[in-house]
């Protein structure tokens, strides 16, 4: 079990390596990782660079922060949402990535075009319908956009990822925004060729062996 101490750190360095590497920008975004029967989320209105890891605020499971704690994201309800709602999941990373958002804002979920698209669980990328930044409208939307998978887009905002660990969340969204740019490309060139269903079962075969899967001899 990842202690806290552990996880504020890891919070600060997903927060710095999505602006880093342009997934979010200014104070847009936001992180949080499960901690007991709560959670660990970032401030509100805090750039990356001044993050600190005793910023980060724990709320319990009831959505209430710890006394003397700075305010949390307005995004707090979407993460506690979906941690109540998803008990597989331990780490929520959001961001406004920019090819993701120009999808989002278009209503275009990402279909099949690329087999790597399986990397957020489920054969598409869905998209969750428009609701307020900050409500619980919002996450329940999400969840169920997700229905059990690891990736959504929202509709007129941006990216979500609800993974195992803040390792596996940040790479799936950085994947994520990876296949939305390669979509937006090839939609101004006529558009992709959709994989098949059955090839997409293949893929999640395929995916289910890669990488070290076992120690070597």
């Amino acid at each position: 079990m990842t202690d806290e101490a552990d996880l504020r750190e890891q919070l600060v360095y997903v927060m710095r390596t999505m602006a880093e590497r342009g997934l979010n920008r200014g104070t847009s975004g936001n992180v949080s990782a499960r901690l007991g029967l709560g959670m660990l989320v970032t401030p509100s209105g805090v750039t990356p660079d001044r993050l600190t890891p005793e910023a980060m605020v724990e709320m319990d499971g009831e959505g209430r922060a710890a006394p003397g704690a700075l305010k949390p994201s307005s995004e707090w309800r979407m993460h506690h949402g979906l941690y109540t709602r998803r008990p597989d999941v331990c780490a929520v990373v959001h961001c406004h990535a920019r090819h993701a958002t120009i999808l989002a804002c278009v209503g275009r979920p990402i279909p099949p075009m690329h087999y790597m698209v399986a990397v957020g669980g489920k054969a598409s990328i869905p998209l969750a319908p428009y609701a307020t930044f900050g409500t619980d409208a919002l996450a329940r939307g999400v969840v169920q956009a997700l229905d059990g998978g690891q990736a959504c887009l929202m509709a007129n905002h941006g990216l979500i990822v609800a993974s195992t660990d803040l390792e596996r969340a940040l790479a799936i969204a950085e994947e994520v925004e990876e296949q939305a740019a390669v979509y937006w490309g090839a939609l101004a060139i006529g558009g992709p060729n959709v994989l098949s269903e059955a090839q997409m079962v293949e893929v999640f075969q395929q995916f289910q062996a890669y990488g070290q899967t076992a120690s070597p001899a």
